[in-house]
């Protein structure tokens, strides 16, 4: 039997370490299990020679990360959007294919351009994978799932650098820690086999990066320290509801009056000065909705002298407006007030030009809405500024800073039951939680089936719920004022540090050592 060849073993390699990269992210959270896949891509595409050999290493280790990561996007199309089993599963094979592309880029460009010493490859392999994630964060109107800094939430020493740089400033150090880490291996290999010796020992030495390493840990962690905001207020009591109505039947006429009862009775059970409802958590338009059911909670909210949001469609039905949007409302002591979605999923919340065909295949109401205004005012009740987020936008860090410094709390409302029993609600907590540390702000998270939440201002989840279950998450919260770094500047710093570490470290072509 012939053996393999090296550059085709390096292929394989690099798609099982982006496959087994995933047990960095949640549910798993095994997050220093990314420092050694990613430290394992660093080291195989030092070992390519061509920009060619090293785009495919790349796109490989992307393509493991990416359909064992969002597999989910196959059980939205197939299982809930009802489209033929094989359509579904090439269109996801395709998506993770497009998404690949990025680390693909980082492969070809680190071969071509990687310098001889091994600080200033480290450097350049993390810089590349940075500004490769935040591309991906807004081209095509974006898709920055599994960025590898949200795999660094508590407990990882690496969370104390998001409400300085963000996502993509996590991801950064988090490449540099793992192309350390090869580094450390590397040395110390050469080290054992004693082919290093004499006074060039010290150039070998696996110190000298295990102490960067070591630095970059207490670093992260004199910043977990860090207060960067405080409290404003007196604490506030909610109540999160969590309705678990199936998604094949949320939408059928004869059930909407489930839907309601459902609802009322968790708001009616559950008091609280501020009440949340999932993402059209009622199913119908706003103006559809019986004037008596929504005095019938307005009196609900009133007990406590608070309010209450709930997700619903906005529109005109009356005069037959075909636009309409994906929104909240609010109820209760407050006056009135509402939020549109601005930043909608591509397929599932509106079509892209030229794809009408491919939505035909599937049964996806309510799928083509026209955003909302990207800044809007911050909503007042229970006596916050509130910053409301509908499911996907708590993904765009960069979005969601709109609304501060004057919000007070982050408010999101989901519905993930598109993707059943899979990675995508832990991983959504997840995201919500580097929201949380990277505004400085609590995340109240209300979802249909899962994962309805409480996240403090450090990234911790404080209560959750079970998924699957039909409850209300009820607690005590705070508002907060104040700004983090990342509320003041956003992406910039962590993206132009990114250009400028590749600009210095590519000036040189790559020598062999």
């Amino acid at each position: 039997m012939r053996s393999l060849k090296p550059a085709s073993l390096r292929l394989i390699v690099a798609l099982l370490l982006g496959a087994a990269s995933v047990l960095a992210f949640a549910p798993f959270g095994w997050f220093p299990l990314i420092w050694l896949a990613l430290g394992g891509l660093f080291g195989l595409l030092g070992a390519c020679v061509t920009p060619r050999e090293g785009a495919r290493v790349g796109g490989l280790f992307g393509f493991g990360l990416f359909i064992a990561g969002v597999s989910w996007v196959y059980v939205s199309l197939s299982v809930f959007g009802g489209m033929p089993v094989m359509v579904a599963g090439l269109a996801t094979f395709l998506f993770c294919g497009l998404l690949a592309i990025f680390p693909a880029m980082v492969g070809a460009l680190f071969v071509r351009f990687a310098p001889a010493t091994w600080l200033a490859r480290a450097l350049l392999f993390s810089a590349l994978w940075a500004l490769a994630e935040w591309l991906r964060g807004w081209v095509l109107t974006g898709f920055p799932w599994l960025a590898i800094g949200y795999s660094q939430s508590p407990p990882s020493p690496l969370a104390g650098f998001a409400p300085v740089l963000g996502v993509y400033g996590v991801s950064l150090i988090c490449a540099l820690v793992a192309a350390l880490a090869y580094e450390v291996f590397r040395r110390w290999l050469s080290v054992e086999s004693c082919s290093v010796q004499g006074w060039r020992w010290l150039r070998w030495c696996p110190a000298l990066p295990l102490l960067t390493i070591g630095l970059i840990f207490a670093l992260g962690g004199l910043l977990r320290d860090v207060r960067w905001t405080e409290p404003q207020g007196e604490p506030l009591s909610v109540a999160l509801l969590q309705g678990n109505i199936p998604q094949d039947l949320k939408w059928r006429p004869e059930k909407f009056s489930d839907s309601l009862r459902t609802y009322y009775r968790l708001a009616l059970e559950h008091p609280a000065q501020l009440t949340v409802l999932p993402e059209t958590a009622l199913p119908a338009f706003f103006d559809q909705v019986p004037r008596e059911y929504l005095d019938e909670l307005q009196k609900l909210a009133v007990r406590k002298q608070g309010d209450l949001l709930f997700g619903i469609a906005l529109g005109d039905t009356v005069n037959g407006s075909k636009d309409y949007a994906n929104g909240a409302v609010s109820i209760g002591s407050s006056p009135q007030q509402q939020y549109s979605k601005s930043h909608l999923v591509p397929f599932g919340e509106f079509v892209p030009p030229g794809f009408a065909w491919f939505l035909a295949m599937a049964n996806i109401p309510m799928s083509d809405f026209t955003p909302g205004a990207k800044v809007q005012a911050t909503l007042a009740i229970a006596g916050q500024k509130v910053a409301v987020n509908i499911c996907y936008e708590d993904v765009f860090g960069a979005e969601i800073i709109r609304a501060l410094p004057e919000a007070t709390m982050l408010v999101n409302l989901s519905n993930v039951a598109w993707f059943g029993d899979s990675l995508a609600p832990a991983q959504h907590l997840q995201i919500a939680r580097m929201r949380a540390l990277e505004s400085g702000r609590m995340m109240l998270r209300a979802t249909n089936t899962g994962m309805t939440a409480i996240v403090g201002v450090d990234g911790d989840v404080q209560a959750v719920l079970p998924p699957f279950t039909r409850d209300a998450l009820v607690g005590e919260v705070r508002g907060y004022h104040g700004t983090t770094p990342f509320v003041r500047w956003g992406n910039w710093p962590a993206v132009c540090s990114a250009l400028l570490l590749i600009a210095l470290c590519a000036r040189r072509r790559r020598v062999l050592t």
